[in-house]
């Protein structure tokens, strides 16, 4: 076994990593930017080296870098995690041609399963059935327009390198076509610097099904049973679980058998996800699954199958990059114990289209019991940075059945505690109580068709949690006096900015969510009481205290409150003057429109990169567009102007 170990990766796998490679008695090197100083891996590891600023591609995308730090401490292998350089041939070449191993499979199965064009035609000539599509090299978008045409519309736009719903576009009218292919390309090409595309059929009620699979450099290959990893937003996952809902083992053996013969097709080795759509419709079929593409890493839902099967799949990844045959080559013996269930805790704003959050943590607690394992690589007091993947935890939940599993993983997440950049907490948990959801009846789009049940509509202010805030805020800075029937007393004198005006009731102007409203303080009844939009405080919510606000948790959902400074000025007054601001910390791509230019409500105005995804920004009324105030290319803070519309006269 290796003497020691350099993880290549940052936050919740990293700290994974580490804490298998201490059991195993390896050493363990951190890497981290600048961002990352004070973060968790870096005190887990026994040493940590700083490999560049913040951007991933000067750091954590720095092969050069990576390779001198792994050599000036020593480390017997690398191990690259997911994401970043965990599936980048030349970065595996470059750590053999350095003497060092890679923790991961040889460099041409990476190769080979790394473009989706290539590794679909490979799977044909195996025998493995593949989704309908153009899987060519010609990348004229005219051409590409026609080939959707003939396969037939619902077509899924996919860049052809690298994963995560990044360069993924689903286009449902011919119509749409160019403008979801020139975004598409974009993204690829700033996610994996490859913009090319495939176009494939898009399954009308898909459910994503995935195959772990391990093979040792011997020739032995087994698969580790399926992952559903349907619940998926903006093409990336949210819920997943093992095993699948509704398989059959007949199925399930189908589906092992081909993700198996797709790893030996490429001499593959290592931990490998191979990934398949499967027909939902009526129910799973045996012949209805097709290959969509195969991960050659470890996957961030890997928890769910150490939970059914009690294997640690990071250990069997350094046994088998050893050279250690695999610990079971018998698929009769692996077992399948239970039901288990993954959440995927992000930074973002469920009500803005699932928009990344940033900023500080303020609070940050996890619950503990049977059954329940949380991974994560951040805590209380850390940042949430724009450079980086927004998830601060993973949530994983076993027990002996689905509805247990279920159950035990929406009572987790009403005991966790997050206040700071806006989380979708309260999403994962109406998704775990969804009805059709706990029945099996879903499928890919099923995010997106229950909106409203599942909380994504904006809904305005929590009045009531903002009342508690209100009301702790104002008995904070001075309390309440008693109130008297007979007498109208004044909170605070007038020199305070406070009066009466010869009522019971008077307003305090407070900030709740960034957007100013009043709270009301009522003397009418006897005593001092606090509302917001007529809302009495809800006394069950948790506060979380800073110096100048108060964080109120209600049902998942974080209410900011603050008492209005009357200090502060602003230029623009309010949302209602036309300001259009940056929804979130990014960079500018491209300003659509021009000075002077007419545009009506919706107009896409500008288009704004956070997270390697594009968002579009559009306009909230008509009007004239006046004052640009930034250029393409520019960073730009969350809140930032970046023009003004202009009502037309």
């Amino acid at each position: 076994m290796f003497a020691s170990v350099l993880i290549a990766n940052r936050g919740e796998i990293a700290c994974r990593i580490a804490r298998t490679a201490h059991r195993m008695g390896l050493r363990t090197i951190a890497v981290y930017s600048e961002a990352d100083a004070n973060a968790p891996h870096v005190r887990l590891c026994d040493e940590a080296h700083l490999i560049g600023p913040a951007p991933a591609r000067e750091s954590y995308l720095a092969i050069d870098t990576l390779l001198t730090v792994a050599k000036r401490s020593n480390a017997a292998c690398i191990h690259p995690g997911y994401g970043f350089l965990s599936e980048n041939a030349d970065f595996a070449q470059a750590c053999e041609q350095a003497g060092i191993v890679f923790v991961g499979p040889p460099p041409a199965a990476i190769r080979a399963m790394g473009l989706k064009d290539r590794a679909k035609a490979l799977m044909q000539e195996a025998g493995v059935p593949v989704v309908p599509g153009y899987h060519g090299d010609q990348q004229d978008g005219s051409f590409l327009k026609r080939k959707a045409y003939e396969i037939g519309y619902p077509v899924l736009i996919k860049a052809v390198a690298g994963g995560g719903g990044k360069g993924m576009r689903l286009v449902e009218r011919h119509a749409d076509f160019d403008a979801a292919i020139d975004a598409a390309r974009r993204e690829a090409a700033s996610a994996f610097g490859d913009d090319r595309v495939l176009i494939e059929k898009y399954v009308t009620a898909p459910r994503h099904i995935e195959i772990q699979i391990f093979a040792d450099k011997r020739g032995n290959a087994i698969h580790l049973f399926e992952r559903d990893c349907s619940l998926q937003r903006r093409h990336q996952k949210v819920i997943e679980e093992a095993p699948a809902p509704g398989i059959t083992d007949d199925l399930r053996a189908r589906m092992g058998a081909a993700a198996v013969a797709a790893a030996k097709a490429v001499g593959y080795a290592g931990a490998g996800t191979v990934e398949f759509i499967a027909d939902g419709a009526g129910g799973l079929k045996r012949d209805g699954f097709w290959f969509m593409e195969m991960n050659t890493r470890l996957q961030v839902e890997h928890p769910v199958t150490e939970a059914i099967t009690g294997f640690d799949l990071v250990e069997w990844q350094f046994r088998i990059a050893a050279g250690e045959r695999l610990p079971v080559t018998n698929q009769s013996e692996i077992p399948l114990r239970g039901h288990a269930v993954e959440a995927r805790l992000y930074a973002e704003d469920p009500e803005r289209d699932f928009l990344p959050s940033t900023g500080t943590l303020v609070a940050l607690s996890f619950p503990a019991g049977e059954g329940l394992r949380v991974d994560s690589g951040v805590e209380q007091g850390g940042e949430i940075s724009p450079y980086y993947d927004p998830m601060i935890a993973k949530l994983i939940a076993h027990a002996g059945t689905r509805e247990a599993a279920l159950d035990r993983l929406a009572a987790a997440l009403d005991r966790t505690i997050v206040a700071g950049p806006r989380t979708n907490l309260a999403f994962l948990s109406a998704l775990c109580r969804s009805p059709d959801f706990r029945h099996g009846r879903f499928d890919t789009g099923y995010i997106a068709r229950h909106r409203d049940e599942l909380g994504l509509e904006p809904g305005g202010i929590d009045a009531a949690a903002a009342a508690r805030g209100a009301a702790h805020l104002i008995a904070r800075t001075r309390p309440l006096p008693a109130a008297d029937a007979d007498t109208a007393p004044s909170p605070w004198d007038i020199a305070d900015g406070f009066q009466l005006s010869g009522s019971r009731i008077t307003t305090v102007p407070i900030v709740v969510n960034g957007e100013p409203d009043l709270a009301a303080l009522d003397f009418s009844g006897g005593a001092a009481r606090v509302t917001v939009r007529g809302f009495m405080p809800d006394p069950s919510a948790a506060l979380i205290e800073t110096p100048d606000a108060v964080y109120v948790l209600r049902g998942g959902r974080q209410t900011e409150v603050a008492l209005a400074d009357f200090e502060a000025t602003d230029a623009d007054q309010g949302a209602g003057d036309g300001t259009v601001r940056a929804p979130m910390h990014g960079r500018l791509l491209a300003v659509l429109v021009s000075e002077g230019e007419t545009v009506t409500k919706g107009h896409r105005l500008a288009i704004i990169e956070a997270m390697k995804m594009e968002h579009a920004i559009v306009a909230p009324r008509e009007g004239v567009v006046a004052a640009i105030a930034v250029t393409a290319g520019a960073q730009v803070a969350e809140g930032a102007r970046i023009l003004a519309i202009d009502a037309q006269s």
